[in-house]
């Protein structure tokens, strides 16, 4: 097919007529139509392909040799540099095993669930009744503490890595969307840079980092990249979570109250959250070279981003998808942690973050009040911005 800009908009008019503020809000209509009419479209206002299909995604992201994260204008490398997010083959395999041990279930398990509940109370110690906002008093402190104390950089303040968080995610929206970095953000990812590479030198304790640094598995300035970008991934990825998971619970009813009586349901509700509403509903690849997904040829150096949201919404393997059911049977069949080389690293602390906040939260009552709050939105990261709660 032909792939000037004209004839991509005539081929794909429900892409061509998709706008960011379709896709920020609620934007399972849109994903939906995409899906059905377009499973692969050309968006002219993100300049990207988009995959919207569940099985099309899945080949995508499996496929490493011919839909690669290796590509200057990877979005995240622009702002953190080269890491396990950006590399494939050999380089990739280099940056992502000295982490990987650290991040088994089994040593999750140890190290962390004693911690997750005592931090989840000291949250919400002098907290009866409430009210609390539970992303920025629960979800996302909680997961700054994870992060922090699985790298071993607890000498680095909770307020420094939030500022540097919302610098590294304003960065890569601006990427995203107009292909820009606001210099303040940019200069705040530098100090960050700067900061951890001194906290690695520098820390006291356990310090994960440091260790890795000594066994020459990764250079210095390659461990501060990879420090920024576990710290945001960790981040983001669980403070969404956590907080999409009290939004489902709070906001359907029955679900809390199911949620508190039987463990395997809040097991399956974590999953059922994870899928309705993935905290990070995209990612990006580029074609290596000319090829075909479904029925459209793609070119070769090609932007195509996988809507992991509309992926979870497919009809084809989750009957009603809008709907949050905390007993769906196949609510695992999700692709919120990715599927092939880039699946999430750190998905089992994740969980266990959720699943500390959510039972911390349902020891305390049956019955919640909730004060205020608005649903999940954003174009690549999805969460509420408010969500509070008393009891």
């Amino acid at each position: 097919m032909t792939t000037t800009p004209d004839a991509r908009t005539e081929r794909f008019p429900i892409g061509a007529a998709v706008t960011v503020a379709d896709l920020e809000g609620d934007p399972r209509p849109v994903l939906a139509e995409l899906r059905r009419h377009e499973p692969v479209s050309w968006l002219p206002a993100l300049d990207a392909w988009w995959v919207t299909r569940r099985d099309l995604a899945l080949e995508a992201m499996r496929d490493a040799e011919r839909f690669t994260v290796d590509d200057p204008r990877f979005t995240t490398a622009r702002v953190l540099g080269p890491s396990m997010l950006s590399l494939d083959g050999p380089e990739h395999r280099r940056h992502r095993e000295p982490f990987a041990p650290g991040f088994r279930p089994g040593v999750v398990r140890e190290r962390f669930d004693d911690f997750l509940t005592h931090e989840v109370d000291r949250l919400l110690s002098g907290r009866d009744g409430g009210p609390v906002e539970l992303r920025t008093g629960l979800a996302g402190p909680l997961a700054v503490a994870s992060i922090t104390r699985f790298l071993g950089l607890t000498d680095i303040g909770h307020d420094e890595v939030l500022d540097w968080y919302h610098a590294i995610t304003k960065a890569i929206t601006g990427l995203t969307v107009d292909d820009a970095i606001d210099p303040a953000d940019a200069a705040a990812v530098e100090v960050a840079r700067a900061r951890v590479r001194r906290a690695i030198e520098e820390g006291t304790g356990e310090n994960l980092m440091r260790e890795i640094g000594r066994s020459g598995s990764l250079r210095v300035d390659e461990l501060g990249s990879a420090a920024l970008v576990l710290m945001f991934g960790a981040i983001e990825t669980a403070e969404g979570m956590t907080t999409n998971l009290l939004w489902h619970l709070l906001t359907t009813p029955d679900a809390w109250r199911d949620a508190a009586t039987d463990p395997d349901r809040l097991t399956n509700a974590i999953e059922e959250s994870l899928r309705v509403e993935p905290a990070a509903s995209l990612v990006d690849r580029y074609t290596t070279s000319a090829t075909r997904l479904g029925d459209v040829d793609l070119p070769a150096g090609e932007l195509v981003t996988i809507s992991l949201l509309a992926a979870n919404h497919d009809p084809a393997t989750f009957t009603d998808p809008d709907t949050f059911d905390i007993d769906r049977e196949n609510a695992r069949q999700h692709l919120t942690f990715v599927q092939g080389p880039h699946a999430c690293l750190g998905l089992h602390l994740a969980r266990a973050e959720a699943r500390a906040a959510a039972r911390g939260l349902l020891t305390r009552t049956l019955d919640p009040v909730l004060e205020t709050h608005t649903p999940p939105t954003g174009l690549i990261f999805r969460k509420p911005e408010r969500l509070t709660v008393r009891w």
